[in-house]
């Protein structure tokens, strides 16, 4: 996955695309992958890295969604259990079973969540993790030695699936570069033309080389989450907004909040959200919350109630109850809800997703969640391929392996989530001494991942590389600056950058990783 090539094939002006795909979060590359793989000539440009926006701000969970159960959305919870299955098929070394455990406190919780569980397990079918059972006091203590006793009666557990969410988004990029398609990062896309009052190109701009390009397609793609607004604007500046946005922050604690392998499910919180504390990566993540905002940024912060909101949270169900100067690190990822009236709750909103297409043909998808982000992309190929003529072929993403895909590749160790890569990365750091070099005295992380983040997988700056390559920014956001004048050194020899670069990289990471310490990021 080399931009230089992307590149190359956009520079051939008088290609005319059969989609041209904008955004590159879960929903795009989904989208980019399904047309791909139908032998649709495709285009996907995403203004920023891949995945940099909610994309790889989730709470790590492939899940049905037990909130939606409670909400009584069961058509969404059958379809997200279904393509939890799929993805745990088709990316089975980067998603996997995880328990969880509701602790009881109250004599009518363990029926009641027992129950519940229960018929989660049934609309799971063949595609289920795992049986939920009740659990004694005992076993409880077992699976949770830190969770709080004092009334303590016992819990339910439950399965789900948790994954790394900007490690699969390059691994869609990748498969759908595999099948053919063309995706390029840092390419924003500025405005469309038409004839007749329909849109026949887009107007997109390098970031990289800041050259100017006019793309034609057959049907253009609006895929760009919680951007989805400001894309339908340079389509009709009057057009009434769709997106009800709500903010998602998260916490991450050290492991000895929560040792072993089993995460909390606290299904009622004060704000009549679920929150979960989550093992990850040997870290604890806490989260998440449910605020409405009305400034879209392309890098939310944690608000300080938010913050405070989680620690108090948590602490009623660990032993050991966090603070502020506990938090490792801090992230929010904001979610693109359809909006269906100015006075909606956004807790109370679904994640069904939502299909509209302009009167100059336009094609938005927005909504639904990662879990989905196949069957979104599913449906709107099928649109697509209708409003731009193309000759109509099914849908085989249901059983295509994603780039990475194997079977056993805990084998790899550290390595893990690269999946069928791994050999290869321990193939390019066995050929210079260099490589071996860790980035830091405090993490395990070597120079020749940085090496192979550039030129296979089109990491272009050091966020790239420390945010979503890898998650040093999320697991650890000091230690991660620490290893920032490395890979930027490493970054900039690979891709020919001059001095400056390297100065204005290490300036405007030591920007970014200041909104995820805690102190300096509270509003």
């Amino acid at each position: 996955m080399r931009r230089e090539e992307m590149l190359s094939r956009i520079q051939e002006q008088a290609m005319i695309w059969d989609l041209i795909i904008i955004g590159g979060g879960a929903t795009g590359l989904g989208t980019a992958i399904e047309a791909a793989s139908r032998g649709y000539k495709i285009l996907l440009m995403e203004q920023g890295d891949f995945g940099q926006g909610t994309s790889s701000r989730s709470t790590k969970l492939i899940h049905g969604g037990v909130r939606y159960l409670q909400q009584g959305n069961v058509s969404l919870v059958l379809e997200s259990l279904k393509e939890r299955g799929l993805l745990l098929k088709n990316a089975p070394y980067l998603v996997h079973n995880v328990p969880f455990v509701v602790p009881i406190y109250d004599w009518w919780e363990s029926p009641f969540y027992g129950i519940g569980l229960k018929l989660y397990d049934v609309l799971a079918g063949k595609h289920g993790f795992g049986k939920s059972k009740i659990l004694s006091k005992e076993k409880t203590l077992e699976l949770l030695p830190t969770v709080e006793t004092e009334g303590l009666r016992g819990g339910v557990i439950y399965h789900d699936g948790q994954f790394d969410d900007a490690r699969l988004a390059v691994n869609l990029a990748q498969t759908a570069i595999r099948q053919g398609g063309t995706l390029i990062n840092y390419m924003k896309v500025t405005d469309f033309t038409k004839s007749a009052d329909i849109i026949r190109s887009v107007i997109a701009r390098d970031l990289e080389n800041k050259k100017e390009y006019e793309l034609k397609g057959k049907a253009i793609i609006n895929a760009t989450g919680v951007f989805t607004d400001s894309i339908r604007r340079l389509d009709d500046p009057g057009v009434k907004a769709m997106i009800n946005a709500s903010q998602g922050a998260h916490i991450v604690l050290d492991k000895s909040f929560l040792p072993g392998d089993t995460a909390v499910m606290v299904p009622h919180t004060d704000d009549g959200r679920v929150i979960f504390a989550i093992p990850w990566y040997n870290r604890v993540i806490v989260g998440t919350t449910e605020t409405p905002i009305e400034k879209i940024e392309s890098e939310p912060r944690p608000q300080a109630e938010e913050i405070d909101f989680l620690l108090s949270q948590v602490a009623r169900y660990l032993t050991k109850d966090p603070v502020v100067e506990d938090i490792l690190s801090a992230f929010a990822g904001l979610r693109p809800l359809v909006s269906f009236g100015p006075n909606e709750n956004t807790a109370a909103i679904s994640r069904d997703h939502t299909i509209h297409i302009s009167s100059s043909g336009l094609i938005t998808i927005t909504g639904g969640k990662w879990t989905t982000y196949r069957k979104m992309a599913e449906d709107t190929i099928d649109q697509a391929a209708i409003l731009a003529q193309l000759d109509p072929t099914p849908s085989a993403t249901e059983s295509l392996q994603i780039h990475g895909y194997h079977k056993n590749a805990d084998i790899f160790g550290r390595l893990e989530f690269y999946g069928s890569d791994a050999p290869s990365i321990e193939d390019l750091i066995r050929e210079n001494k260099k490589y071996k070099l860790p980035l830091t005295d405090a993490l395990p992380n070597r120079t020749g991942e940085v090496v192979w983040a550039v030129r296979h997988e089109m990491a272009r700056t050091a966020e790239d590389y420390l945010a979503r390559r890898t998650r040093l920014l999320i697991l650890d956001a000091k230690a991660s600056l620490e290893a920032a004048p490395m890979v930027i050194d490493i970054i900039a020899k690979e891709l020919k950058r001059k001095r400056s670069w390297k100065k204005k990289q290490l300036k405007d990471y030591e920007n970014l990783v200041k909104g995820y310490l805690v102190g300096s990021n509270i509003k």
